[in-house]
């Protein structure tokens, strides 16, 4: 069928493909730029700041720690009026930008132009968000949106890097981490998100070189040890070779943790850079049990074999490892030598929304670079649920859903008319399909 298909029917089928979960997915880099502009600017979403975005440069809005002043960074409206009055005119109210103002800030908000990678990725479009992604409002809005748009490509769990430490009210009053959870447990709560189908849980993440790193671990386990039905894990994050940024740097402060918690799911990056190194032997050392991208792991034999004869995951992310230049060349992509050696592996967003991207999007890439069989595909999202940080009973029943929809999928596809099972699907994509695959969906 893979040869037989063109392209678009290649991708329909896909799109209709029951996909498992995404494990590796930052939560405020999931929204696409429409969403955020969108949301951000919709008189009937109550609650929510009102926005000002920079269009032309001035000075740096955060003045006690001097910084680039990023086009079309974005501030709550209470922040723009303590501004001083000769800078307030550098800034514009987010809604009453011109169509050109529009694309430029979508633009800005993604990874989409030649010679844009990793050093635009971690220097600005992250930072443009500023308090967009410290909106409540926003932030649940968004996420209701993203499990629909999950749920209608067939992804059926989601373990989402969210933090419950950043939420702010539109003043700027920070909201307090147990009230945070509150919000967002009630949103999930709702019939919208519930309609989706789609098993949410939340990961918290540490920025591995920040100074005060082991504090925020420490942090991180004391939340989530109270809040275990929701929140189940924790992630570091952050560029490996910056700094402090090594994993033998936290030996000590997860063993100090272990001590009091138990039970709590640890999936780290490690191996997304350049080079040959240790550091995906020494994140396992901090009891990880899941590693995301490991792109380095290919050039340390001694861990690759290693994770051959254990059950450790490898969260693979097909997508930002192109766009951010950690593998270029994506036909030597190691995540097919590590399917085919037996490492348990499934495949993630990332950041779908600075790529543009969707799940549909790194099965394509997938199955068109690497020729996946279909037992390859149901191992992946099979193992995608297995490693999930889920309570048992939970787990079998996601697991269980997952087949019972794999086995009607092979039912409807498996047979010599299959084109005529893609009459009804509707695929969606967004800028990476069209600028990768040439693929535009109505």
């Amino acid at each position: 069928m893979r040869t037989a298909a063109t392209p678009r029917e290649l991708y329909t089928l896909l799109y209709a493909l029951p996909k498992g979960g995404d494990l590796h997915n930052h939560l405020p880099g999931s929204y696409l730029p429409e969403q955020w502009l969108r949301a951000a600017t919709d008189p009937a979403l109550k609650g929510r700041a009102d926005y000002y975005t920079r269009i032309r440069a001035g000075a740096p809005f955060n003045l006690a720690a001097p910084e680039p002043a990023y086009p079309f960074e974005t501030i709550r409206a209470s922040a723009w009026r303590a501004l001083p009055p000769p800078d307030q005119a550098d800034w514009k109210p987010l809604g009453e930008m011109t169509a050109a103002e529009k694309a430029a800030w979508i633009s800005l908000y993604q990874i989409d132009q030649p010679g844009e990678g990793r050093y635009t990725f971690f220097a600005a479009p992250r930072q443009r968000l500023t308090h967009l992604a410290q909106d409540p409002v926003l932030m649940t809005e968004l996420l209701i949106e993203t499990m629909q748009l999950y749920g209608a490509e067939g992804v059926r769990y989601m373990e989402l890097q969210a933090s419950p430490f950043t939420l702010q009210t539109p003043e700027g009053t920070p909201i307090g981490e147990d009230e945070a959870a509150a919000i967002y447990e009630e949103a999930l709560q709702g019939p919208e998100a519930r309609a989706t189908g789609v098993e949410v849980r939340f990961l918290i993440t540490a920025l591995r070189f920040a100074a005060d790193a082991e504090a925020q671990i420490a942090r991180i386990y004391r939340f989530v040890d109270r809040h275990r039905a929701r929140w189940v894990g924790i992630n570091l994050a952050g560029i490996e070779e910056r700094g402090q940024g090594y994993p033998s740097r936290f030996i000590e402060a997860f063993r100090e943790q272990r001590r009091t918690y138990s039970g709590v799911g640890i999936s780290i990056h490690a191996g997304e850079m350049d080079g040959p190194n240790t550091h995906v032997r020494d994140t396992l050392t901090l009891g990880a049990t899941r590693i995301g991208h490991a792109v380095t792991l290919i050039k340390d034999p001694d861990t690759l074999l290693l994770m051959r004869t254990r059950n450790w995951l490898v969260e693979i992310n097909l997508i930002s490892n192109h766009l951010l230049e950690y593998t270029p060349d994506l036909a030597v992509h190691p995540f097919p030598e590590y399917l085919r050696l037996g490492i348990p592996v499934c495949l993630n967003t990332d950041d779908r929304g600075w790529w543009h991207s969707t799940m549909t999007d790194e099965y394509y890439v997938a199955v068109t670079r690497y020729r996946l069989s279909w037992s390859e595909i149901r191992q992946i999202g099979r193992a995608s649920i297995e490693h999930a940080f889920l309570d048992a009973a939970t787990k079998a029943r996601v697991l269980q859903s997952h087949e019972t929809a794999l086995d009607a999928f092979e039912e409807r596809f498996g047979r010599g008319d299959w084109r005529a099972g893609l009459e009804g699907v509707k695929p969606v994509t967004f800028g990476y399909a069209a600028r990768q695959f040439g693929l535009t969906f109505p």
